[in-house]
């Protein structure tokens, strides 16, 4: 049984909060941002948000002049107009907003006889689970203008660009999204899962890069057979070039012609870090990570490295291994593997059911997916070839293409999530936070979000002692900048050079302080 859900979220412009006066120590409020919301285009959900990328396909749509009372218009500016107002039909069902007020219409032009239409849909990533359908909406409701002989229309979706770009290795700068696959316990199949995701999303049109992160024991070189083996440098840029196969880059220590390793802590980070950062990855949708089992020192460098889009949690349904999902990185999806094999047309559950509703209703994890006994899914981890690839149509595939739908709308929300989720209000001099997953939104005064840094600049770490006074920090102070760092947390520079990383859950535990009686809150909050 496989259990997918696909709640739609509106990031309709909120109603303007009532605002505490400026000089007030502690800002806060509460906005809503409810209201209706037209009816979409569709009930599936999507995950596709505007821009542009380098490679198109066109679709035109021809129909003769309307006869009788045949509408026209009389200028460009007019026709323009009226196809806006056709488009604003469309409704994105994730977020319940218009593709005109998205922005996904780009390069719209009218001919000099004002009768043929031509524009762009920009999406942020090719692999749109129902770019098809928005496709032929948008030729639909054009055409059904009465002045409209013809409509073409281009897809084309975003140079890969990260979350957030400043100050990351050269070698990570042109990858949207990076999917951490991980497993709190080994032998789950998770390097399975992470290869299938990897050629799924792959075949729904995205460039996609694997990375296998496992020094001691890598799993890559024997899931895949590409011909060339064994990684090089470029000799003028030092970048590592990655193995293709399939049309999937992928990167492995197993490439390194070094097999195993026996390292430390220290020599195994520093592995990690040159193969994950000097890679020349070029432009990547998703890279895809393997995890090692377990949490140690590669999950840490990895997270302090690389900004992680998401995760995806791979388990198995016997207990001790639903129990490793609590301790693992905030994820999007749940794999549950190994989960039931079909017999005598029966279905048996061999390990028993039920650990995966578990984790839906204890872990807030609404998507999770199962996947059987099968000893074509296990020969294809030793066959070289992904299952997925192997038998495109079969019901594995059909599993991970809507694991793969999933992640793509998850890490687009994210990055929607992410980009409004912290900004500065120059005109309240207040800190705007928007809650994940909600419409509410609070403010924060900027001092208060200074004066509570945790790092070890702040704080010292073996006494707990804090370095930082209040009066060291005034009251006037304003950030000088404000960026998303992956999806958990930003990074908040100040006017004496300070660069607080100030993480989500971080902030909206201070908003609670703030609220809170004085008696209760910490000595350094501005409440």
């Amino acid at each position: 049984m496989q259990t997918f859900h696909a709640a739609p979220a509106s990031f309709l412009a909120p109603s303007a909060p009532h605002l505490l006066p400026p000089v007030a120590p502690a800002l806060r409020g509460a906005l809503s941002a409810k209201g209706p919301v037209p009816a979409a285009v569709t009930s599936r959900s999507r995950a596709c948000f505007p821009s542009s990328r380098s490679g198109s396909r066109h679709r035109r749509c021809s129909r003769a002049a309307s006869s009788g009372a045949a509408a026209t218009v009389t200028s460009a500016d007019d026709a323009k107009k009226d196809v806006l107002i056709a488009l604003s039909q469309i409704i994105d069902p994730d977020f319940g907003t218009d593709i005109v007020s998205c922005g996904f219409v780009k390069d719209l032009d009218i001919s000099e006889a004002l009768d043929e239409v031509s524009f762009r849909l920009e999406l942020t990533t090719p692999a749109c689970p129902i770019k098809d359908e928005f496709e032929q909406k948008a030729n639909e409701v054009v055409a059904a203008l009465p002045w409209v002989k013809k409509v073409d229309v281009t897809m084309s979706a975003q140079p890969a660009q990260p979350v957030y770009g400043g100050e990351l290795p050269e070698g990570l700068q042109k990858i949207s999204n990076i999917i951490a696959v991980s497993s709190c316990k080994g032998g789950v199949g998770k390097s399975t899962v992470a290869v299938n995701l990897a050629y799924t999303l792959a075949g729904m049109g995205a460039r996609v890069g694997i990375f296998d992160a496992d020094v001691f024991g890598p799993s890559l070189p024997t899931m895949v057979s590409p011909e060339n083996r064994l990684l090089v440098m470029n000799p003028e840029s030092r970048a590592i070039l990655p193995i293709e196969y399939l049309g999937v880059k992928m990167v492995s220590f197993g490439f390194a012609g070094q097999g195993r390793a026996i390292m430390r802590g220290p020599m195994v980070s520093g592995v990690i870090n040159q193969l994950l950062t000097a890679t020349d990855w070029g432009e990547l949708d998703y890279l895809v990570i393997d995890m090692p089992p377990g949490t140690g020192d590669i999950h840490l460098t990895l997270c302090q490295v690389a900004p992680l889009t998401a995760a995806v949690i791979v388990t198995t349904p016997q207990k001790l291994a639903f129990i490793d999902v609590a301790k693992g990185v905030p994820c999007v999806a749940v794999v549950e593997n190994m989960c039931y094999f079909d017999a005598d047309g029966k279905r048996y559950y061999p390990f028993g059911q039920g650990s995966g509703t578990q984790v839906v209703q204890q872990f807030g994890i609404p998507h999770l997916f199962d996947l059987p006994i099968r000893p074509t899914l296990s020969a294809s981890g030793d066959t070289g070839i992904p299952e997925v690839v192997a038998d495109p149509q079969g019901d594995v595939a059909k599993t991970f293409q809507n694991l793969g739908v999933c992640v793509v709308q998850q890490c687009a929300k994210i990055r929607q999530q992410v980009s409004t989720a912290v900004s500065y209000d120059r005109s309240i001099r207040a800190i705007r936070v928007k809650v994940p997953d909600s419409d509410e939104e609070f403010l924060l005064h900027p001092a208060t979000v200074r004066r509570n840094d945790r790092s070890a600049q702040s704080v010292d770490e073996w006494t707990g002692e804090q370095k930082i006074q209040y009066g060291d920090v005034p009251d006037d102070i304003e950030p000088e900048e404000i960026r998303p760092m992956g999806n958990y947390a930003v990074s908040i520079t100040w006017p004496d050079g300070f660069s607080q990383i100030a993480p989500y859950d971080q902030l909206e535990m201070l908003e609670r302080l703030v609220d809170a009686p004085r008696a209760t809150a910490p000595a350094v909050a501005s409440s």
